[in-house]
């Protein structure tokens, strides 16, 4: 039997890639703290609060078992009433991205009330947060 020898090599190549695929010994998780993060980071600790859910994350044998819980808040932290003139600074109608920054709670959620991405939210936009 006469077998091309671009075969060979070809057969060759393949035995040797699972040996290139594996690497050194795994490397530890790192953990890092946040970075800064352009809002309020609310923080409760946790035991406060009822767990609303809770998940196990698989690990590899040998490894720390890792489980993920959501807390129902024990409290709502923010201003979320406001008054719409006191945050327009310039009267155009509109509160921007720049305006919101002076109430955090508004900072935090701009992107998820600015639904159709202008980078400004008018009345319509915050429905249930206006005072006036």
């Amino acid at each position: 039997m006469n077998i091309p020898r671009s075969a060979v090599l070809l057969a060759i190549l393949l035995a040797s890639v699972p040996a290139m695929a594996q690497h050194g010994p795994s490397m530890p998780a790192q953990s890092q703290p946040l970075g800064p993060t352009g809002g309020a980071i609310r923080q409760q600790p946790l035991d406060a609060g009822r767990v609303s859910g809770s998940v196990e994350i698989p690990q590899p044998a040998g490894e720390a078992q890792v489980t993920v819980r959501s807390l129902e808040p024990s409290s709502v932290v923010g201003q979320y009433r406001i008054h719409f003139s006191d945050l327009d600074v310039n009267s155009d109608g509109f509160i921007s991205r720049e305006e919101a920054q002076a109430n955090p709670a508004l900072a935090d959620e701009f992107n998820s009330l600015d639904r159709r991405h202008r980078g400004k939210l008018d009345r319509a936009d915050l429905a249930g947060w206006l005072v006036d």
